[in-house]
């Protein structure tokens, strides 16, 4: 692309008064690969980061890119927030994943690769092993390897083999002895996916890492007898996952099988990006890029000194033989409401206080508890939930078939729309089913994403109804590494308005007006909006005000053009927004009064919190919803007020500590950049990771946002 070309489109973008979505997330992920470059982390954290990277990169060109060429190829009219059209955007879009592509594999191979080295741990070409290395490479290649290798050639009698999304791929270009040169034919070879990405040898004080490709590429030549190779070339592709389930009247067996029938499309959708190593075959390439209708800003170059596919880079990170050498994570604490953790029991505990849980610095251990006692508990009547993700060998799974088994009312909402979940949470659902539970399988146009869970228990001559209402899913390994808000209590008006969302979800009823719970589709976008305006007017009229907000995304015109109105009334707006980020701040005349940071460090910012000043008589909401159209518009979704004045202070404290982080926030500036934050002068290091597990109960209590 001609630079004047580049300058015109920057141009535009930086007219515009919001932030491209996509263009936002790659920002998003230069913030992932930044932690894989600071120098306090050992060298297997630093892989572990540049393998999220490589994830989460997979699933962006899966998903965002698939979306993309969704208009592209059925000739739609897409106009992003940018300003670009789609093939500019397109243009633009390519440009800065080939930036972001580059700057990852040379991290890879600058400073990954002589770390691993200094650690005893070393990636290796065959060339440099020793004989005998050599023969039990080649040992295991015909034991193992061999038998799971199926070359597919493509030619004028076969049709094209279906490539699978996301594997390593051999494209062999050979011809016959005796025939003209111009004969070629095409094979493909695909390595398995449960074919370990490495094969390890130990030497005396180190380990030798051979990546299987290397294995293969040695021996290929073992698969294509009495032929002559004239090129092997080593390549990924990444295909479109985006699908939307068509309306769907029935939500029982066709409505599954409507979800794995997309399921399978997913595995056959267009390709939208492939990776290839150098010296690739020119020929195989461009019958590529033809048949899938490709152009060259879609190929993704890898050297050889490199590897294609970070995500393998898991392999390293989970071996046992180093997990020493990663840091030790705190143990959890026992959460600021509830002290007494693990020595109380929880059902007398909540009908006298709520409990707040910020997680993973406390533990999930509250919740399961209360779902294993209420599974036992002979006075327990019903149990009901929603279930988004759950862990592979879930206790939660666990308690509800031992309630089920026990006689009690068990009834759980499976979303089964959950991207890259649909087949687990499938068969998790029919399992619950089979022992007798009432199973829903999502309600049909709009994702289930809220996170519910609702207790009815008898005691004596009374009912008492026990609710959690989260940010997160109920995971338990997830609960480890996502920080994430969760209240339990025995509220009656909160649980007054569960107990009707349950209606909702699992029958026909539209409720009149929920007390203490903001829900989405219906009245969430309309609903924080007036909060807004409401801070706005008393801006204007001289009171104290201002907005706190942390979600992982924001991404809705609405809600930003409300913000940016807020501000120019004079209200001081605090964003902390983990990701996608489409509000520009700090521009004059439109946001002056809205700083945004984001956090990203050793665990994932997951949870949601919004706090407004009200003029002293603060509103405080936690819950599952982010600030974008999905959640407003397409998904079931829950904000739920915390009105108890200790937990209010800690999620109020939970912004503020945010705020004051200088090793893990970035400052995102009025052209969608960010800047990383550090300490200045004197000013000691503060890490939210860290900080809350030593919380202060005095100093949370005495927390303010907005100075009197």
């Amino acid at each position: 692309m001609k630079l004047a070309l580049k300058d015109k489109y920057e141009s535009i973008i930086q007219k515009s008064d919001l932030v491209s979505r996509d263009l936002s997330w790659l920002k998003f992920n230069d913030r992932v690969l930044d932690q894989s470059k600071k120098e306090h982390r050992t060298i297997f954290e630093k892989l572990k980061f540049l393998a999220i990277t490589a994830s989460n990169l997979d699933e962006f060109f899966m998903i965002r890119v698939g979306s993309l060429y969704n208009y592209l190829d059925y000739d739609k009219e897409r106009v992003d927030y940018s300003g670009l059209r789609e093939e500019p955007f397109k243009t633009k879009l390519m440009s800065d994943c080939q930036v972001f592509h580059k700057d990852q594999h040379e991290h890879f191979t600058n400073v990954i690769l002589p770390g691993l080295d200094k650690e005893g741990v070393s990636l290796f070409n065959i060339s440099r092993l020793t004989d005998v290395e050599k023969q039990t490479v080649k040992d295991y290649f015909k034991k193992a390897i061999y038998p799971m290798l199926t070359p597919m050639v493509y030619d004028g009698y076969r049709t094209f083999p279906i490539l699978m999304n996301r594997l390593l791929i051999f494209g062999v270009v050979t011809t016959s002895p005796g025939e003209r040169k111009d004969m070629k034919k095409l094979s493909f070879v695909q390595i398995p996916s449960n074919i370990p990405r490495f094969f390890e040898i130990e030497r005396e004080n180190s380990l030798l890492l051979i990546p299987i490709e290397e294995v293969i590429r040695e021996h290929i030549v073992s698969l294509f007898r009495n032929v002559e190779i004239e090129g092997i070339s080593l390549f990924r592709i990444t295909r479109n996952g985006d699908f939307t389930l068509e309306e769907s009247e029935d939500m029982d067996a066709n409505f599954l099988e409507e979800v794995k029938r997309k399921l399978m499309e997913r595995k056959t959708g267009r390709v939208v990006r492939i990776e290839i190593e150098e010296g690739y075959s020119k020929w195989m390439l461009n019958s590529l890029l033809e048949r899938w209708n490709l152009k060259m800003d879609s190929v993704f170059l890898v050297k050889r000194a490199s590897m294609i596919d970070f995500t393998g880079m898991w392999q390293i990170v989970g071996n046992k033989k180093f997990r020493e050498r990663l840091p030790q994570v705190h143990p959890p604490v026992n959460p600021l409401s509830y002290p007494e953790e693990g020595r109380a029991d929880i059902f007398e505990t909540l009908k006298e206080k709520d409990i707040l849980l910020h997680h993973p610095y406390n533990n999930i251990d509250s919740i399961l508890d209360l779902i294993n006692k209420a599974a036992e508990d002979p006075d327990v009547m019903a149990i009901k939930m929603t279930i988004y993700r759950l862990a592979k060998d879930s206790q939660i799974t666990k308690a509800l078939l031992k309630a089920a088994e026990n006689g009690k009312h068990v009834s759980v909402l499976f979303e089964v729309k959950a991207r890259f979940d649909e087949e687990n949470n499938i068969r998790e659902a029919k399992r619950l089913q089979k022992a007798g539970c009432f199973v829903i399988y999502g309600i049909t146009h709009l994702k289930t994403h809220t996170k519910l869970l609702l207790i009815v228990k008898k005691d004596a001559n009374e009912i008492t109804r026990f609710v959690h209402l989260g940010s997160g899913n109920y995971n338990e390994d997830t609960a480890r590494l996502y920080t994430d808000i969760g209240l339990l209590t025995t509220n009656e008006t909160l649980a007054n308005d569960v107990s009707e969302f349950f209606n909702v979800i699992t029958g026909h009823s539209m409720p009149s007006q929920y007390t203490n719970l903001i829900t989405a589709p219906r009245d969430m976008r309309n609903q924080l909006i007036e909060y807004i305006e409401e801070e706005a007017e008393n801006a204007r009229k001289g009171l104290p005000s201002g907005i706190f907000i942390k979600v992982n995304s924001l991404e809705d015109s609405e809600i930003i053009y409300a913000l940016y109105r807020a501000s120019q009334s004079g209200v001081t707006i605090k964003l902390i927004v983990r990701g996608i980020c489409c509000l520009r701040p700090q521009r004059e005349g439109l946001s002056d009064k809205i700083e945004v940071i984001s956090i990203v460090g050793d665990f994932l910012e997951h949870s949601r919190i919004y706090h407004f000043h009200n003029n002293g008589n603060t509103r405080t909401y936690a819950g599952s919803a982010d600030m974008m159209v999905r959640s407003f518009d397409k998904r079931l979704e829950s904000l739920f007020k915390v009105e108890a004045p200790l937990l209010e202070k800690q999620l109020m404290n939970i912004l503020a500590y945010n705020l004051k982080d200088n090793v893990n926030a970035y400052v995102m500036q009025e052209d969608g950049t960010f800047i990383a934050k550090s300490p200045v002068g004197d000013e000691e290091e503060f890490n939210v990771h860290k900080e809350f597990f030593h919380l202060d109960p005095e100093k949370v209590i005495q927390v303010k946002l907005v100075e009197s």
